[in-house]
C-alpha cells in the first residue's frame, strides 16, 4: 500500500533536514545517506503521481540533492553513487549500481566513526540519575575494573523515552569517560537500499566496530538512533528487511556471546519502544526509560540555558521550572532561546530598522523578565502529550529493565 503524497513529502523533508544537519557538522557519510533518501522519496512521488503540479518542484529538489551528493563525494575523493531509475526493474537497478560503483567498502560507514571522544560530560546531562547510573555500572565500571565482574556485564542497552530528553547525550557522555571509540549511526540510514542492501550495511557496521575493538583493544560503543526503524514489527515486511533484522539479531547475539572481557557495546535509542519486535528486547539486557525532567532537573536546565542571558533581578528559577512542568530538555532550551529572541526582536524594532543593517548595534537588549516566559509559554506547548507519557509508563511496567 503506497503512502499518501503528504506522508511522502513529510518523509522527504525529514531526510533533507537530517542531511543538512549532518552536512553542517561534517558527517559526510550520514549527509550523503540522507540526501539520497530524500532523493529517493522525491523520485517516488514523481513516479506515483506523474500528473501532479508539484512534480517540477520535486525534480528541482532532487537535482539539488544530487548536486550536493556529488560535491560531497568529490570532497571525499569517492565516486558518485546515484539514485537509480525508479522505473527500472530490480535487476536493472542492481546492474546500474554495479556499473557506477563496482567496489563497495566501508568508506561510508567510516564517516560515522567519531575518532575523538564526544565532548559531552556527565555534568552536562541534567537529571536522569537512574539512566546515568545504569550506563555507568554496565559500561564505565567494567572498563575500569573488569576483575570485579566475574559473571560479565550487559552489552546491549536500550534507551527509550520521549524525543528531546537526552538519549544521545547519555550515550555520548558514557563514551566520553572511556578511552575508546563512539560510533553513531541512524538505523534508517542502514536500511537505505541506495547505499547497498541493508543486510550488508548491518554486517559492515558490526565488522567495523569489531575491528576497532579487537585491533586496538579499546572499548567501542555502537550507538544506533531510531532503532525501531530497524527492529520494528516484522509482520508486514519484505524479504530484504527481514534479512536485515535477522542479521542484526545475529550480530547482537555475537556481541553478547563474546568473552566476558569484551568491551564492545550496542546502545539503541527509540522514541517508540512499543513498535519494537519483542524477540529483540531480551538482547537489550538493560532497557532504560529516559524520562522528562522533574522539577529539580528543570531548575538546573533553566539555570544552564539562561546563564549567558541578562535577566531581571526578580527572575526566579523555582517558579519558572514549576511553570514548565511537562516540557522536555530540548523544549526548555527552545523556550530560553525564545526569550532571547523576544528581547532582541524588541531591540531591533525599537530602533526602527526597516532596511538591511550595515554596521554594529551599540544598544543592548533589555533584561528578560518572568512575564516574557509567561508569554512564551502561552505560545509554545510541550512537545510530548500526556497520552504519550502514559504510554511510556505502561510500556515500562511491562518491559522496563533498569
Amino acid at each position: 500500500m503506497s503512502m499518501a503524497p503528504q506522508e511522502l513529502e513529510k518523509s522527504a523533508s525529514k531526510y533533507a533536514a537530517a542531511a543538512i544537519k549532518a552536512d553542517s557538522q561534517g558527517a559526510i557519510g550520514m549527509a550523503i545517506t540522507d540526501y539520497q533518501n530524500a532523493s529517493e522519496t522525491l523520485m517516488k512521488l514523481i513516479r506515483l503521481y506523474p500528473t501532479s503540479t508539484l512534480n517540477k518542484i520535486y525534480m528541482q529538489g532532487y537535482k539539488k540533492y544530487q548536486e550536493r551528493i556529488k560535491a560531497l563525494r568529490e570532497t571525499r575523493g569517492a565516486d558518485i553513487e546515484p539514485v537509480v531509475d525508479p522505473n527500472a526493474s530490480p535487476d536493472e537497478q542492481r546492474k546500474s549500481l554495479a556499473r557506477t560503483q563496482p567496489h563497495k567498502d566501508e568508506g561510508d560507514l567510516e564517516d560515522l566513526l567519531m575518532k575523538e571522544k564526544p565532548d559531552v560530560k556527565w555534568s552536562e546531562v541534567i537529571g536522569l540519575d537512574d539512566a546515568k547510573g545504569a550506563l555507568r555500572e554496565s559500561i564505565v565500571y567494567p572498563s575500569k575494573r573488569p576483575d570485579l565482574f566475574p559473571l560479565g556485564w550487559p552489552r546491549g542497552m536500550l534507551l527509550y523515552g520521549p524525543p528531546g530528553t537526552g538519549k544521545t547525550m547519555l550515550a555520548a557522555a558514557t563514551a566520553n569517560e572511556l578511552d575508546g571509540y563512539f560510533i553513531n549511526v541512524d538505523a534508517a540510514s542502514m536500511m537505505s537500499k541506495w547505499l547497498g542492501e541493508a543486510e550488508k550495511n548491518v554486517s559492515k557496521l558490526f565488522k567495523m566496530a569489531r575491528k576497532y575493538n579487537e585491533r586496538e583493544g579499546k572499548p567501542v560503543i555502537l550507538f544506533i538512533d531510531e532503532v525501531d526503524s530497524l527492529l520494528g514489527d516484522r509482520n508486514s515486511e519484505v524479504g530484504g528487511e527481514i534479512r536485515a533484522k535477522n542479521q542484526f539479531l545475529s550480530e547482537l547475539d555475537g556481541v553478547n556471546g563474546k568473552g566476558k572481557d569484551t568491551m564492545m557495546y550496542v546502545i539503541g535509542a527509540t522514541n517508540k519502544p512499543w513498535s519494537l519486535d519483542e524477540p529483540f528486547l531480551r538482547r537489550f539486557q538493560k532497557r532504560i526509560y529516559v524520562s522528562l525532567p522533574n522539577q529539580e532537573a528543570r531548575q538546573k536546565l533553566f539555570k544552564q540555558y539562561t546563564e549567558p542571558l541578562k535577566k531581571s533581578s526578580r527572575f526566579n528559577l523555582i517558579t519558572i521550572a514549576r511553570q514548565f512542568d511537562g516540557y522536555s530538555a530540548s523544549d526548555i532550551k527552545d523556550v530560553c532561546q525564545g526569550a532571547q529572541l523576544l528581547v532582541v526582536n524588541e531591540l531591533f524594532k525599537s530602533l526602527n530598522y526597516h532596511e538591511p543593517i550595515n554596521g554594529e548595534i551599540a544598544q543592548d537588549p533589555r533584561e528578560i523578565t518572568m512575564a516574557d516566559f509567561k508569554d512564551i509559554k502561552a505560545k509554545r506547548k510541550p512537545s510530548v502529550s500526556i497520552e504519550n507519557i502514559r504510554a511510556y509508563h505502561k510500556w515500562s511496567e511491562a518491559f522496563g529493565a533498569l
